[in-house]
Parts: structure tokens; C-alpha cells; sequence
């Protein structure tokens, strides 16, 4: 039969609300006392009631995290510093994924009260006024790449800076008529990305038209724009997508039809995900601390949960990295920083 904490309070000749308190760390037990039950519990392989605890701490020791999607090695890294810092708090994660519009996302977020302590939240929906709608007003919670604002703690990666450095370095390559396989039109981040792509062709290359695809973070999105390219009377030298699935994609489409990267047409990623480095050629990027992002706003949002006083809402950016492979061609391979980390309390 299972331990139970009756069964240890008679053992150490307290009462199952001493063994309670002891075990929960409140202050009302002594120190000699809390030493004594916890040593007893221990030999006694006494494992408490996630159930029991949380009626009494109010605490379900769980996170939530609303993503926009699992699938992919984004979200794979994401997730994992997610879940390694949730860990080492003693955290569980509930994960949900929210692909469609704004009433699924709200029914997601309020589905999670009275489940979860406090909330991750990485949605195209995570604006100001669809948080203050729809978040519980007693859950803490943490924006991921979302639009900033509404007083709430945000992490973002310096998509923009990211984009601008890119092209950039494609200009200084010698190429002036560059793709962009953008992502999602909705998506915050692939919005600051087409954003630093306009920008530099407007700057650097005025007389040269923009040539914008459109594709949803998919390899198979990228496969399809990279089809469009082939089909093209007049091709670009170089296809910049904004994250490197869709780079992917567009590198098997690209092979398929015998066209060479980079030696008939250059192409980088936005990311640096693991397979990005193993796929040949070897693809350039701007990488993205992907999993230091998901580690970080947990992190911030632990601390909240424990102390709600010091819950910052400042908004903090993530420096992103220019990585130079050999997709681009045969410039000196090598990592470029892109600003700093940073906090912001614009």
C-alpha cells in the first residue's frame, strides 16, 4: 500500500497538518521539526498529493504555453527551453497549439484558467486588446515574438535587425535582385523580417523591384516559392527566405531542377535551426537562440508566479547572429553579432 502523510505524521508524532505544513515550507513549523518530518518522509519513500498540495499551496505547479504551432525544429527547440527551465523550478508544462484564428486562441487562453499558474503566449492574436479580452486577470503571463505592449513581460528576437543584416551581406556579395520567401502575413515575426527586406532594397538597391513570395514557415511553402523562382523569365541571383524550413524547401526544389546553390543562385535562412548546418550546401542564416528565448521567458515568468511584485513588463530583445556558410558562396565562413540583448521599456 502507498505512504500516505497520515502515515508519516504518526511516525514522526505530529499531526497531519504539521506534516503539511512542514513539507510545503510555511514558516509556522520550527526548523527542528521540518528536519525531523522531511528525514521521516524520506525513509518512509513518501511521495505527497500533487492533487492535496495544490489545494493548499493554490498552486498547480504548472506552466502553460500557447504556441502557434509544434511541429517543425523551432518549436522543437523552443520547447525544450521551455521545459528545461520549467524543470528545474519543479514546473510542469501544458502544452496547447493555437493555428487558428483569434476566437480559437481565446478559447485555448481560457480553457488553461484554474490549470495553470501562469502562461507563455507566442500567438499573432497577443496584442494589448486581445490579452486584457481574454487573459484571466489572475494568471501572470509572458509574451514570446509578439507584438509588444499592454504592460506584459515580452521576449523578442531582433527579427528586424536580423533581416536588415542579411541583406545586407547579400548586397555586399554582389546581388541586387534578391527573393524573399516571406512568412505568414499575420505572423509578428515574419512581419519584421519583410520589413528589414524592404527597407534594404530600398536603400541599397532603389532601382531594383522587390520580388516578395509569399509562404507560411513550411517546407513545403518554401518548395513552392522555389518553383516560382524557376519559373521566372528573369531569376533572382539570390532567394532569401525568412526561416530556414522554408530555405529548405526551396533548396530541394532548387536541386530537383539541377539549378546550383550558390552557384546559379545564393540563398539563406532566417533561424539557424540544427539541420541548417548539415544540409548541402550548408545554409547561411541569422541564428536565432531558440531555445535561450524559451528558457529566458520562462525564467521571467517563474518569478512572477513566486513574486508578482518584481513581474517587469519591460520588453527585452534578443541579439540575433549572422551565420556565413557556403550557400552564399565562397566568403570567409563565420558568425556576425547583430546588436545586443536588450531591454526596452518602450
Amino acid at each position: 500500500m502507498a505512504i500516505t502523510i497520515k502515515d508519516v505524521a504518526r511516525e514522526a508524532n505530529v499531526s497531519v497538518a504539521t506534516v503539511s505544513r512542514a513539507l510545503n515550507g510555511l514558516s509556522t513549523v520550527t526548523d527542528k521539526t521540518r528536519a525531523r518530518v522531511m528525514k521521516i518522509a524520506a525513509e518512509m519513500n513518501f511521495v505527497p498529493s500533487s492533487a492535496a498540495r495544490s489545494l493548499i499551496s493554490r498552486r498547480t505547479q504548472t506552466i502553460g504555453a500557447l504556441l502557434p504551432d509544434l511541429h517543425g525544429e523551432f518549436f522543437s527547440e523552443l520547447i525544450r527551453g521551455i521545459d528545461q527551465a520549467a524543470r528545474a523550478h519543479g514546473l510542469h508544462l501544458l502544452l496547447s497549439s493555437i493555428r487558428g484564428d483569434a476566437a480559437e486562441a481565446a478559447a485555448a487562453m481560457k480553457s488553461l484558467h484554474g490549470r495553470v499558474d501562469g502562461l507563455l503566449v507566442m500567438s499573432p492574436h497577443a496584442d494589448a486588446a486581445f490579452l486584457d479580452k481574454n487573459l484571466p486577470k489572475d494568471i501572470p503571463a509572458v509574451l514570446m515574438n509578439s507584438r509588444i505592449g499592454g504592460g506584459f513581460p515580452s521576449f523578442s528576437v531582433d527579427n528586424y535587425g536580423g533581416s536588415v543584416a542579411m541583406m545586407r551581406h547579400l548586397v555586399a556579395r554582389g546581388h541586387q535582385h534578391i527573393a524573399l520567401i516571406a512568412g505568414p502575413e499575420h505572423n509578428f515575426e515574419a512581419q519584421e523580417r519583410l520589413r528589414g527586406y524592404r527597407d534594404i532594397m530600398a536603400q541599397l538597391v532603389p532601382d531594383t523591384e522587390e520580388l516578395v513570395l509569399q509562404g507560411d514557415f513550411s517546407e513545403e511553402s518554401g518548395w513552392r516559392a522555389g518553383s516560382q523562382v524557376l519559373a521566372l523569365a528573369q531569376r533572382p541571383t539570390a532567394v532569401f527566405a525568412a526561416n530556414d524550413m522554408m530555405a529548405i524547401g526551396c533548396l530541394f526544389a532548387l536541386n530537383e531542377a539541377g539549378v546550383k546553390v550558390p552557384n546559379e543562385i545564393a540563398l539563406a535562412g532566417f533561424d539557424d535551426i540544427p539541420m541548417a548546418r548539415f544540409v548541402s550546401p550548408p545554409l547561411t542564416t541569422v541564428r536565432v537562440r531558440i531555445a535561450e528565448l524559451g528558457s529566458m521567458a520562462l525564467e521571467r515568468l517563474a518569478m512572477g508566479i513566486e513574486h508578482p511584485e518584481r513581474m517587469s513588463a519591460s520588453p527585452q530583445t534578443l541579439r540575433s547572429e549572422l551565420v556565413v556558410r557556403s550557400s552564399c558562396g565562397r566568403a570567409p565562413e563565420g558568425l556576425v553579432l547583430v546588436g545586443s540583448t536588450k531591454s526596452s521599456s518602450s
